[in-house]
């Protein structure tokens, strides 16, 4: 047939197509792919660079644990040192500046202070294991009146109890010895929840004191002369808030 050549298959070329061999330079080769960018790490994304470690204090009682957790996730090059605090010594802390920032339990003087309620802590009555206070579920006020309310030195709760005994020996140092006594059998102590489970013992027990003021902890810092917050206590705060690494302040 007419226009068909040998049966080579090849088709004319158009008129004005530059033609091609596999010779001609750059034929064959791949033009080079950027590399994506690493993503930066946890702490990179909104958190300032800072050698550290972060100074944390916490009352006793108070559980850290999770806060502590998403810090070491987010923070991996930043270490954490926690410092066990007391009622007694916890404004103390944050005025000395020994730590940054302090899990503290409140009521607390305010001055020069930055504080945010975290949480509140049910209260409960502690007591002897063999005391007639166990037969009950929970407790209210009118079921202490008569019995000797043992309030330490420095209480983590105050609850006035109508009615109650006299204390007839010396406020007792702290928690701990307040316990002790009341698993003897001398009285009752009144703390939050979370102070009778730490200086649980076998020879005591504990109800809640349904009609007890709560326990609030709260998140407390210095305030700078500038207003501006350190910015590993801002990065803590934003672990407490909820906020993510990549959350806008």
């Amino acid at each position: 047939m007419a226009g068909r050549t040998g049966g080579s298959g090849a088709r004319p070329a158009r008129p004005g197509a530059r033609r091609t061999t596999g010779t001609a330079q750059g034929a064959g080769k791949k033009k080079p792919v950027k590399a994506s960018p690493k993503r930066p790490a946890p702490e990179l994304q909104g958190a300032p660079a800072h050698p550290g470690p972060f100074r944390l204090g916490a009352v006793e009682g108070a559980t850290p644990g999770k806060w502590i957790d998403a810090w070491r996730e987010r923070m991996p090059r930043v270490a954490v040192e926690l410092t066990p605090l007391t009622v007694a010594d916890q404004r103390e802390a944050l005025a000395s500046a020994s730590v940054d920032a302090a899990l503290v339990r409140l009521p607390i003087d305010r001055t020069g202070l930055h504080v945010i309620e975290l949480y509140d802590e049910v209260p409960v009555v502690v007591f002897a294991a063999d005391s007639h206070l166990t037969a009950a579920e929970e407790l209210t006020l009118d079921d202490l009146a008569g019995e000797v309310v043992i309030t330490p030195l420095h209480p983590p709760l105050k609850v006035e109890v109508p009615g109650a005994a006299e204390l007839r020996f010396a406020p007792p140092e702290n928690v701990g010895e307040a316990i002790a006594i009341a698993a003897s059998g001398v009285g009752v102590v009144i703390v939050p929840m979370s102070l009778a489970r730490l200086h649980h013992r076998k020879d005591a027990d504990h109800r809640p004191l349904a009609s007890g003021p709560a326990s609030t902890v709260a998140l407390a810092w210095p305030m700078s002369p500038g207003g501006d917050i350190h910015p590993l206590v801002d990065v803590f705060i934003g672990i407490v808030r909820g906020r993510t690494a990549n959350s806008s302040r």
